[in-house]
């Protein structure tokens, strides 16, 4: 038996496929979908798997390798684990309340956890739930001051990073959110087949729509305070995303902000070189887990001239593809300081709440140990191209 089957037998998850396939049968097909798409054909999607999986480690036996590191230290913070959860928007539709249990799975494991700006639960609750710090991911907004005001509250609530998404000047177009009314018109098929879609998930339908209550983007309540539901929430959310940005904004940018910045969505080596110039303290390459533009590089593929191009002038870490330790250790190999996990979190709390990404945490833990030993490598700080078979 495969672990890819494990989860299906209503076994113990021990991969994040197996969460995955736990995740989809507890969600309703439309709000899978979101999680689990991607732009157009989803090439670039499953190409960001495909990456990390032609990465080869090279097995070193006779050393030491009885006292093994894990800890980091990305971007004035001290971290147990080389991980951070990124930024995922509705992750409070995928649980109840999903990102307060995600933040203290976070914490008690010490790796670090992203708010983003269309979280279902708002910064200050996040906050009120939590001991650690955490981080804060932003758009800029067409309404400046609204971005501004975001900035303000994440400040208070103690956020020492600020994760700048700037790949996101339109938004991609994403087939399944289409096919399934989670973007654009809605027929009447449509309508019925989205309704049937959430009663035939009672168990979603009482301990989220019902008990996780208010199901509304928690930061952007004072921004549509008129807004009654999720699709006119993200209705204005849509026509905020703006196409006019350009990296004279990033002065304003650090002008509200006096904590560490980190660009996210770099995927191009002048544009890595780009944001060193213009002040960020640090990137991640990334082509937003293939949901923007398909038909691009996999951030692992990309990941290694980028960092080439930038030195030690930034701190650069990664997302896309990262779905277990040997991935980890791979792209810090490759040059990432640490990864974020997007996906990999989602179908963890959609499956099993807080304990499914304290376990998905735990298992990651689990297999960067044992990586880094049949590695003859014993800090993830010093891995170099160098534990690689094919280090371009």
């Amino acid at each position: 038996m495969t672990n890819h089957e494990t989860a299906g037998l209503g076994l113990a998850p021990a991969t994040v496929s197996d969460y995955r396939k736990l995740a989809r049968r507890r969600l309703p097909r439309h709000l899978f979908d979101y999680l689990d798409g991607a732009a157009y054909d989803e090439r670039t999607a499953n190409e960001n798997l495909r990456s990390l999986q032609r990465v080869r480690l090279r097995q070193r036996v006779m050393r030491d390798v009885s006292q093994l590191n894990l800890g980091t230290h990305v971007l004035g913070q001290d971290l147990d684990l080389p991980l951070v959860l990124a930024p995922l928007g509705l992750a409070g539709v995928m649980a109840r309340r999903a990102e307060v249990q995600a933040a203290r799975a976070a914490e008690q494991a010490g790796v670090a956890f992203c708010e983003s700006t269309v979280s279902i639960c708002s910064i200050e609750e996040v906050r009120a739930a939590t001991n650690a710090p955490f981080w804060y991911q932003l758009y800029i907004m067409r309404d400046r001051s609204y971005a501004k005001d975001l900035m303000i509250r994440a400040q208070a609530a103690g956020c020492p990073v600020l994760v700048l998404t700037v790949d996101l000047a339109v938004m991609g177009t994403r087939y399944r959110d289409i096919r399934n009314g989670m973007a654009g018109a809605q027929s009447l098929t449509g309508k019925l087949t989205k309704a049937w879609d959430l009663i035939s998930h009672p168990r979603w339908l009482l301990d989220v729509a019902m008990r996780g209550k208010p199901l509304m983007f928690g930061n952007l309540t004072t921004a549509v305070p008129d807004a009654r539901s999720l699709p006119e929430f993200k209705a204005w959310v849509d026509s905020q995303f703006d196409p006019r940005i350009t990296w004279a904004d990033l002065a304003w940018v650090r002008e509200n902000w006096p904590g560490k910045i980190l660009l996210k969505g770099i995927l191009d080596v002048d544009d890595a070189r780009l944001a060193a110039v213009h002040g960020a303290d640090g990137i991640v390459v990334s082509n937003h887990g293939g949901r923007q533009l398909d038909g691009v590089e996999a951030s692992a593929d990309m990941l290694p001239r980028v960092v080439d191009a930038v030195g030690d002038k930034l701190e650069v870490l990664m997302d896309g593809g990262v779905r277990n330790g040997l991935d980890v250790v791979k792209a810090l190999a490759l040059g990432a300081k640490a990864c974020m996990l997007g996906r990999a979190w989602g179908y963890a709390v959609a499956a099993r709440g807080e304990a499914g990404v304290a376990h998905m945490l735990s298992s990651m833990r689990s297999e960067m140990t044992t990586a880094l030993a049949l590695c003859g490598q014993t800090d993830v700080r010093s891995l170099t191209r160098e534990m690689l078979l094919r280090p371009d």
